[in-house]
């Protein structure tokens, strides 16, 4: 059985079956995503989503599924799957599925009868477009196609249903149609490889429910138009294409179109190249001058921490600089700018938050270290003392030197760190004052631009980092440092947080740290009992206050749970780098093993890739996005040191 190979037996079992998620992604932030059975089970679910420049830019599923009926000898077999009210599925296409794998693309079989039916789908890397390539592999009897697009041309936050001001309109094009169903929307393109019958018959699909916006207690039904449906025949061995996209097609080229976008692409037959197509997936190219990633699908955007922390892991992890020089040289100009005069950014939100100056010095870093100090420093050396000095010289709005050489940030009142979950406006966890991995990260910054200013002959800058440094270190253990093995987690004047909390890792995973050997290994081993899961590191250990482990419920209950006992993948990578760099060579074989946990994930959840975070007990459900940029990229940089010390 291939890699990410599923059976008969798991596909016909639903309650497996709909757990399993996949998704496929283009450079302009469009997708496609569903289930591995086609049935969809969140409103964020289409063949085609895509941003929708009016009013915001926000993604819209614009054609929600396409159903498939065999027609033999007049019997017609409907391999579609739809749930509607109380948990009724029909018309249980998924009983005819006999495998389903992913490789290069995704490829579903059907049998019906005598009929084989090959389902293969892509979705094209530049423009927003669904490619579907069906081969009738076997047949013994004339076979005719029918196919039936459910539509739904809404924002992904919402849900639609029968109205009266839907344009039924429609134009027949080349081997197909264009229709819109509202005014500001672009035009569906529906084309097939050979031309088809279109008959106009138009009907609400009704009360189709999401299970999962149940779960999350969201409202999970909606009504879905189809304006009629195609047909054509095919010959056994014969490929039928089909198109959807917001833009004309020639139907000629369609098989050829498919052949080039699956011939550039990565076999998933391993957990790195799983995760190396689910890092490509993040990449966000809306024109020629920008690229972005993308901090994490369904429903996030482009966030300014997100992206330096997951830069290095989802481009130099994999070989490509080129994209980490690429996506720099789209942020570096917004770091500027806001560091000039405070100006945000249009596209990367989220770029005046504390420690964003502070991560990406750190992604900069990481570059020098994989690509030579010379052309590290060449790029972005001006940039990394500039922040330095930026900071220093207590410009930032909320990131403020004290005389003791810590820095200080306000978030009492707003969410200033990873952990940002909010209630009612007011952070639930207000992390405050002297917040630990700020502090490690700063020292490490001006241990490295100390670093940079040797190797260009810039003693004298040196020398003054140097002392800053030894001040920010001293009081870096003065302050954070615990009789308890383990470091608090903020303090904020004569508060101190005793939460045992993952964010002290940072202190032994970064390349300068003010830590000894023996406090370095303290703290591991408090990580270690208390914060390790086989999926991530735990936010708060289950011996602290206010530990939640399962982030379920309505979104309040989520909210209280987002940061207060769930696992995160993305803190297992600077765990087991902070491991690998204590222990080195011994601490190899425990980090291969402690990756099992999430190697597992590529054949669950959102099948090859990994989901943002995890309960923190047994047994370990995955929440929130299906795909998650931090830990994809975590993963890939520890694979990365893995391969370098083997």
């Amino acid at each position: 059985m291939g890699y990410l190979k599923f059976d008969k037996t798991l596909l016909i079992n639903l309650e497996e079956s709909l757990q399993r998620e996949m998704l496929r992604t283009n450079r302009g932030g469009a997708y496609h995503a569903s289930t591995i059975v086609d049935c969809n089970t969140r409103k964020y679910h289409g063949l085609l989503v895509m941003p929708v420049p009016a009013p915001n830019g926000d993604n819209h599923v614009i054609l929600s599924s396409l159903d498939v009926t065999v027609i033999q000898h007049g019997a017609e077999f409907n391999l579609g799957l739809h749930q509607y009210d109380n948990g009724h599925f029909s018309p249980n296409g998924h009983k005819y599925i006999r495998e389903y794998d992913v490789d290069t693309n995704a490829r579903t079989i059907f049998r019906v009868g005598g009929v084989i039916l090959s389902k293969e789908k892509l979705f094209s890397t530049f423009e927003n477009r669904i490619l579907i390539k069906y081969t009738l592999l076997d047949a013994h009897s004339p076979t005719t196609l029918r196919f039936k697009p459910f539509m739904a041309f809404r924002n992904v936050n919402d849900l639609t249903f029968e109205n009266g001001q839907v344009n039924k309109n429609y134009t027949e094009i080349a081997n197909g149609i264009k229709t819109c169903m509202y005014e500001g929307y672009p035009d569906l393109y529906m084309q097939f490889g050979k031309a088809p019958a279109f008959v106009f018959q138009p009907v609400w699909n009704k009360n189709i429910e999401y299970s999962k916006e149940m779960e999350r207690g969201y409202p999970y039904r909606e009504d879905l138009y189809v304006p009629g449906y195609f047909e054509l025949e095919i010959e056994k061995g014969e490929s039928i294409y089909f198109s959807g996209g917001d833009t004309w097609i020639d139907p000629s080229v369609l098989a050829e179109k498919f052949r080039e976008e699956q011939k550039g692409r990565t076999s998933r037959n391993s957990f790195y190249n799983c995760l190396k197509n689910a890092a490509q997936q993040f990449y966000h190219r809306p024109n020629e001058d920008d690229a972005y990633l993308i901090a994490g699908f369904p429903w996030f955007k482009v966030q300014a921490r997100d992206l330096f922390i997951a830069l290095p892991g989802c481009t130099l992890s994999i070989d490509d600089p080129v994209r980490f020089e690429k996506i720099a040289k789209t942020a570096v100009p917004a770091l500027r700018n806001f560091m000039k005069d405070g100006s945000t950014d249009r596209v990367i939100t989220g770029i005046d938050l504390p420690d964003v100056l502070l991560w990406a010095s750190w992604a900069f870093q990481q570059y020098a270290k994989l690509q030579g100090p010379e052309k590290g420093h060449a790029l972005y050396g001006d940039l990394v003392q500039d922040i330095i000095d930026y900071i220093k010289a207590n410009r930032h709005p909320n990131l403020a030197p004290a005389e003791n050489g810590l820095l200080y940030s306000d978030g009492k009142e707003k969410a200033v760190t990873w952990m940002n979950s909010t209630s009612e406006g007011m952070p639930i966890v207000p992390r405050s004052g002297y917040i630990v991995e700020f502090n490690a990260l700063w020292y490490n910054l001006l241990k490295f631009g100390a670093e940079w200013a040797r190797q260009t002959g810039n003693a004298k800058r040196a020398e003054e980092l140097e002392k800053t440094a030894g001040l920010t270190g001293h009081s870096f253990i003065e302050t954070f440092v615990n009789g308890y093995g383990y470091l608090f987690d903020y303090i904020d004047g004569s508060y101190v947080n005793w939460s045992v909390r993952p964010n002290m890792l940072f202190a032994v995973s970064l390349d300068y740290s003010p830590l000894d050997r023996r406090q370095k290994r303290a703290i591991l081993n408090i990580v270690t009992k208390e914060l390790l899961t086989p999926k991530g590191i735990r936010s708060l250990s289950p011996k602290s206050e206010g530990y939640r482990p399962y982030c379920i419920g309505q979104q309040k209950e989520r909210d209280l749970a987002y940061h207060q006992g769930t696992a995160w993948p993305w803190l297992l990578g600077a765990y087991l780098e902070a491991y690998i760099r204590l222990y080195r060579m011994s601490g190899i074989s425990f980090a291969e093993r402690m990756l099992i946990g999430l190697e597992d994930e590529m054949g669950n959840h959102c099948i090859g890739t990994l989901s943002e975070l995890f309960d923190g007990n047994p047994p370990f459900q995955s929440r929130g996005a299906i795909s998650f940029a931090m830990n994809v990229a975590a993963i890939l940089r520890v694979l990365k040191l893995l391969e370098t010390y083997n």
